[in-house]
């Protein structure tokens, strides 16, 4: 019977915290540069374009950028230009590609129409000699170094490393800088953290929501592709907000939720919704939140844009746990492969 400590998922997630050590020692030039860049001519909009968990780190940079930057941040649709040939006005743009290989062609067509639509294009990628890399004017690598597992977890979390260095350097937020320096340290202690007495729940259920707000919206999206992908379970993310509009319709007894916060602005709201949701008897899993009738998950208190790393780090242990507690092999999902190539 394979074990947890035996899985490539478990110790590449495990290996979060040095991956954003690397980044940090190797990127300081790369950083500089780009900062210098977005100061000298302020972009008028960001554009971020990316698939799968790397979207996910884009939701992040999106709340993150919007936040601290001041600067209206969306996503694209890759197929807009892959499939309908269309040349959207970029000129004066940021566009932010994400991607853990750099070699998915509908990328990479975005990336290079971006260009030619005028934008200024800056590539996060963990393999640097793709060629998603090379289509960017600029670059700033993850550092992650190789994942074998095809769920994606440690270059996540570094993206989510850079997309907070790049907001650093660019705003010239010292408090950020220096949050972000704690951060490996902090990786490692939420990866120690006891999430198993979430575990009887996961591995008894057939669909649950993973609900998050604000900067944690993009852990729940991520947390609900790993729950599906690697563990069979039927989860989908949802904000704090947005279940309310509909969604939560289905949550009763038998359908449960996983709840993350971060302790800033949406944390009421976030509270007040599970605290709804117990009272129904949903059956309602917390992290980084307190609310009675809940099973409570061990968290670290930090920084709030640093928080969602850690939920994410400790979450990834849980999902690898659920995957063999329902008899799957999470470094080797269904009908997936390590790249992804979209045209």
């Amino acid at each position: 019977m394979m074990s947890l400590h035996g899985t490539a998922m478990f110790n590449e997630a495990a290996a979060s915290g040095a991956a954003l050590r690397a980044q940090a020692q190797a990127n300081r030039s790369a950083l500089a540069d780009i900062g210098r860049a977005l100061r000298a001519r302020p972009p008028r909009a960001v554009i971020t374009c990316a698939r799968g968990s790397s979207d996910h780190a884009a939701t992040f940079a999106k709340y993150l950028i919007e936040t601290r930057a001041g600067v209206v941040t969306a996503s694209a649709a890759p197929s807009i230009t892959s499939v309908y040939d269309a040349s959207p006005d970029l000129r004066g743009c940021l566009f932010l590609a994400i991607s853990q290989s750099g070699r998915s062609p509908d990328l990479v067509a975005a990336a290079r129409a971006a260009a030619a639509q005028g934008a200024m294009t800056l590539g996060m990628v963990n393999a640097d000699d793709s060629p998603l890399a090379a289509a960017c004017h600029y670059r700033l690598p993850l550092r992650a170094g190789a994942e074998h597992s095809i769920a994606a977890t440690k270059s996540y979390i570094a993206a989510l490393g850079a997309v907070v260095a790049l907001v650093a350097e660019w705003t010239d937020d010292r408090a950020l800088r220096a949050a972000l320096e704690a951060a490996p340290a902090q990786l490692e202690a939420a990866w120690a953290l006891d999430w198993s007495a979430a575990l009887p729940q996961l591995n008894a259920a057939s669909n649950v929501y993973v609900i998050g707000r604000g900067l944690g919206l993009a852990i729940a999206q991520e947390l609900a592709l790993k729950c599906k992908e690697t563990a069979g379970l039927h989860a989908e993310a949802f904000s704090a907000a947005e279940v309310r509009h509909g969604p939560q319709a289905l949550l009763d007894e038998g359908f449960g939720a996983l709840l993350l916060a971060q302790d800033d602005a949406t944390l009421p709201g976030v509270r007040a919704l599970g605290a709804d949701l117990a009272a129904r008897g949903v059956r309602v899993l917390a992290a980084g939140v307190a609310v009675p009738g809940t099973i409570t998950l061990p968290t670290i208190t930090t920084d709030p844009v640093i928080e969602p790393l850690l939920l994410a780090q400790s979450g990834y242990r849980l999902i690898a746990a659920v995957a063999l507690a329902r008899g799957h092999d999470p470094d080797r999902p269904a009908y997936l492969a390590k790249v992804t190539e979209t045209h």
